[in-house]
């Protein structure tokens, strides 16, 4: 038997009809429209004899509005025309509705198919209210959550809303989760995280009129995190993530997986030194840019994004006619050099074969090459991060949680979430490593060695480079004790190439060092130090080259913090919600078939309905979260700071992207005018790259921390 769905035909209204209450009234005048295809508007009541009330409900087409505006070319379309139809109640003393008059003629032409578009016509029900909010906190965009809804309810037409009904639901949302302000409401939810979690820290910036300038938070998994991998840091502030401009400024490092994680959050106003001291020294307490670093790591070593540089390739040296020929040659010098001396060989024979002494962009490059050519930073630890692709993964992973629209208190909300998420991914690499293991690929001891006490990446990471001891011949150098050349055979594209290194070996100290540094700045055992070793008959690393941030049979502190993520926090009412919503499906999956055991299921829906809703002893919760926000901050809190919101931006044109270009790739001023004109210029744009807004760099404090900008 082919199902039906049968759906009530709404009478016509007649005058005498009584009703119990106005609502019952309206709801079925609303839905007789509905039906018949026009809209409801409710006119103005009047008061009439004793406790008596007059009402009318008209069509939505009454009247004829003249439009206010005076320009004749910039008028809007009027929905008004004159339309007659109606009906006139009264509203008694006990709340009782009488139709007392009535015109159901109308004067234009009806639409049922399109009388959902009508405002009045459309409602978002409770079910829809709850996956919205769920959605937007999940950070999926409206659009995309109407599409499903319109694929779960079997078209559009079967919606009783529409998408924009859906945004402004939303944005009637957030405003109640934002309360008075978005500076006041972030600073009353680092309050509440505070009072949660006592080893969470949060400090905010503000300038003498109490606007909020910068903000910095760490919540204690962050704060453990840097115990265990704060040796290397990247710092960038190229991600553009909200509507007050202000740049997202992640500290962040390698886990034990190699994966990107959070050691602190800032999000600045400008980008200028005094906002990048602030910063800074904020981030050491809980624990542009070169002069902001020389005075908070008056040791730190600075240094800059190859990515960027060589980005700038086409763009600086595009108009020579051997354009090709020279990207080769430099691409070469940068990445295949092995020595300083190597590097500074084929530079300078670059620069005279194609005659580029007077190419101020690479007279600067060479001039700063300690900042940036691999060859000369490959003596500091870094744990693979060579470019900017560990901030750009960080970036990439908050895709999708914000956009230049979104607001402090959302950004900080859709933190927890992304950071939820992150903790997640570390997780299942936790199990992966202790639950599964990488076969050996040998019968060397040294790679079973790795194999137990390394993470799954990791150990990979090895076996790639024991691989490669296939590719390496040693030879001992007979004139230099202990010392052995390691010849490597190598593929560039479809050359070979043999590359000689150099191993020194102390057998006594159990030391190895290889002059192509992929230890000293990775933290891996490379091929040519391992064909060193096993020429020599040693099997197994020595322990100092192992290192503990790579290991998986050590139980990092920072994964025994539990944290509260305030975002993903789940309420009772949420709870119970879902619980219900799951029933409810069960039922409609068993009742589905049937059309007898379908009308039974919604007779009883329509019964338990009536009885609650008469039911007045339940207790009605105000869900507003703001509102549960100034309870619990007022606890912690003895003082209200009134904090006023950042300076909104508003662009022309396209809206900015999230990742805005860094200093590095704005650089090099052209020579214009007097030889001083252009060296003030050189300075107040960025010091030829030294400066201020050069954020991807290295830095090598004091204590031992190297934190890539």
């Amino acid at each position: 038997m082919e199902n039906q769905t049968v759906v009530d035909k709404v009478g016509e209204p007649k005058v005498g009809m009584i009703f119990e209450s106005y609502e019952q009234l309206l709801c079925y005048y609303e839905s007789y429209a509905k039906q018949e295809g026009f809209a409801v508007f409710q006119r103005t009541s009047t008061k009439g004899e004793g406790d008596k009330i007059y009402k009318t409900l008209s069509c939505c087409r009454e009247g004829q509005r003249a439009s206010k505006l005076k320009n004749e070319f910039r008028l809007k379309p009027s929905t008004g025309i004159n339309c007659k139809a109606r009906i006139n109640i009264i509203i008694g003393a006990d709340g009782s509705c009488i139709i007392n008059s009535l015109e159901l003629s109308h004067n234009h032409t009806l639409s049922p198919e399109k009388s959902r578009f009508y405002r009045c016509n459309r409602a978002l029900n409770p079910y829809i209210n709850k996956k919205l909010e769920l959605n937007d906190i999940a950070g999926i965009r409206p659009n995309k959550s109407y599409r499903s809804i319109i694929v779960e309810a079997g078209g559009p037409e079967n919606v009783p809303f529409m998408e924009k009904d859906c945004r402004n639901f939303l944005d009637k949302v957030r405003r109640l989760r934002l309360g008075e302000g978005d500076a006041n409401a972030i600073n009353e939810y680092f309050l509440r995280m505070q009072a949660d979690n006592s080893n969470f820290f949060y400090t905010m910036d503000l300038d003498e009129t109490g606007q909020l300038k910068n903000v910095f938070w760490a919540d204690a998994r962050i704060r453990a995190s840097y115990e265990e991998f704060g040796d290397v840091i990247t710092f960038d502030t190229t991600y553009l993530t909200n509507k007050y401009d202000m740049p997202f400024a992640p500290f962040i490092g390698v886990n034990h997986h190699g994966q990107s994680i959070l050691l602190g959050c800032g999000l600045i106003s400008k980008e200028d030194i005094n906002n990048f001291i602030w910063l800074f020294k904020s981030w050491l307490a809980y624990k542009a840019m070169k002069n902001a670093i020389q005075e908070v790591f008056p040791e730190a070593r600075h240094r800059w994004c190859l990515w960027h540089i060589m980005k700038k390739l086409p763009e600086k040296l595009k108009g020579f006619d051997e354009y090709d020929s020279i990207k080769v040659v430099l691409k070469n010098a940068v990445y295949n050099s092995l020595s300083r001396d190597e590097f500074e060989e084929s530079w300078n024979k670059m620069i005279e074969n194609f005659q580029l002494q007077s190419n101020e962009w690479l007279n600067g490059l060479y001039d700063e090459r300690s900042r940036w050519v691999p060859i000369y930073v490959k003596d500091v630890f870094w744990a693979g991060m060579s470019t900017t692709q560990r901030s750009e993964s960080m970036n990439s992973f908050f895709d999708g949680y914000v956009n230049s629209k979104t607001t402090l208190k959302q950004f900080v909300e859709q933190y927890d979430n992304a950071l939820a998420n992150k903790v997640a991914k570390e997780n299942q690499e936790d199990f992966n490593s202790y639950n599964s293991t990488y076969p050996c690929i040998t019968d060397y001891e040294m790679e079973k060695q790795v194999q137990s006490i390394y993470t799954n990446v990791k150990f990979k990471e090895f076996q790639q480079e024991l691989k490669g001891k296939l590719y390496c011949e040693v030879s001992a150098i007979q004139s230099e004790e202990s010392k052995y050349k390691v010849v490597e055979d190598c593929m560039f594209g479809e050359s070979r190439r043999h590359l000689s290194f150099k191993v020194a070996l102390n057998e006594n100290d159990q030391e190895v060092m290889c002059n192509c540094k992929l230890f000293e700045f990775k933290g891996i055992l490379c091929r040519h130090a391992i064909s060193v070793l096993i020429h020599r008959r040693i099997y197994t690393i020595p322990s100092k080259y192992i290192l503990r941030r790579w290991r998986k049979d050590i139980k990092k502190c920072h994964t025994r913090v539990k944290i509260n993520y305030n975002a993903m926090a789940v309420k009772i009412e949420t709870q119970r919600f879902e619980k219900m919503c799951n029933a409810f499906y069960e039922v409609a999956d068993l009742a589905m078939d049937d059309d007898s055991k379908s009308l039974k299921v919604m007779e009883w829906i329509d019964s338990l309905k009536n009885t609650l809703q008469g039911d007045t002893s339940v207790n009605v919760i105000d869900s507003s979260q703001d509102n549960q926000m100034k309870n619990v901050s007022g606890a912690v809190n003895t003082e209200q700071v009134k904090i006023t919101d950042p300076v909104v931006v508003r662009g022309k044109g396209r809206p900015p992207s999230k990742r805005k270009m860094s200093a590095v790739e704005k650089v090099v001023v052209k020579k214009k005018g007097s030889r001083r004109k252009t060296e003030n210029k050189i300075i107040q744009v960025c010091d030829f790259n030294i400066i201020i807004l050069c954020l991807f760099v290295i830095l090598i404090c004091v204590h031992g921390t190297y934190i890539n900008c």
